[in-house]
């Protein structure tokens, strides 16, 4: 007897294999117990309160195995930028003792509720860059919309999310790293389309900083207290809702 059932080919078999694997490794990965500091600059302060409280998610809104490979390509491109940095010149340190095991550079403050893991430092450069150091290095993949919009616009314009996790980078690290507000930041945003690279400095901005500082404190003080801080918008239909992890569960409180 004929079986016309359509089969799964090999390419669907193994991929579903492999995003299982990544499903499985990330839900066995702890969940943070901090406010990353990498997320401060998002627009909705209620959104990084479910976030910081560990709410649960939208069903269907975790990712899926194809965007946890994406992220994983982003690494590696990461990895890959340090390597041709130093092979440019650059005294580019990502972890302490520059060694593969060494403990990555960061801050940790209230209590440890607030932290932020580094990139790298640049302790030097070759004089004919120009950079004044020890400064701050952030790199970040992007599709190649997104990277021409930030070498067009620049970083603190296309992405303010970036710009705010720099600030605030700056300014905490410079405790452990004097001199590191000072220099301005080397932020590198890779084109996962193209392999192009730009590189932009980034000054210190101790009002973003400040202002990010206290959006932390207020989040924690809010959630300590029990309080739910206010929504960006006022309609469920604001882009940054839509794509909400925490929709439901939002739009299902009072206001």
């Amino acid at each position: 007897m004929l079986d016309f059932n359509p089969r799964p080919s090999m390419t669907e078999r193994i991929n579903a294999l492999v995003d299982a694997a990544l499903i499985a490794e990330r839900e066995a990965t702890p969940p943070r117990t901090y406010l990353g500091a990498s997320r401060l600059g998002h627009a909705c302060e209620r959104a990084l309160q479910f976030e910081f409280a560990g709410a649960p998610k939208d069903e269907g809104s975790d990712f899926g195995g194809q965007t946890l490979r994406i992220f994983e390509i982003g690494h590696q491109l990461e990895d890959l930028a340090i390597r041709w940095l130093r092979a440019a010149g650059l005294d580019l340190y990502t972890r302490k003792g520059n060694r593969p095991d060494g403990e990555q550079f960061g801050f940790s403050v209230a209590g440890g509720r607030i932290r932020g893991h580094v990139d790298g430092i640049i302790a030097g450069a070759p004089a004919a860059l120009g950079l004044r150091t020890p400064a701050l290095w952030e790199c970040k993949t992007m599709n190649a919309k997104n990277w021409r919009a930030c070498v067009k616009d620049g970083v603190a314009v296309s992405k303010p999310v970036y710009a705010a996790q720099i600030a605030i980078y700056q300014a905490y690290m410079e405790p452990s790293v004097p001199g590191i507000s000072s220099a301005p930041a080397l932020f590198t945003a890779i084109n996962k389309d193209t392999a192009e690279l730009h590189h932009e400095q980034v000054a210190f901005d101790a009002d973003l900083a400040q202002r990010m500082s206290d959006r932390a404190v207020r989040i924690l003080q809010a959630t300590d207290a029990g309080e739910l801080l206010p929504r960006i918008a006022a309609s469920r239909d604001f882009f940054e809702c839509r794509f909400c992890a925490h929709a439901e569960r939002c739009w299902g409180l009072a206001a």
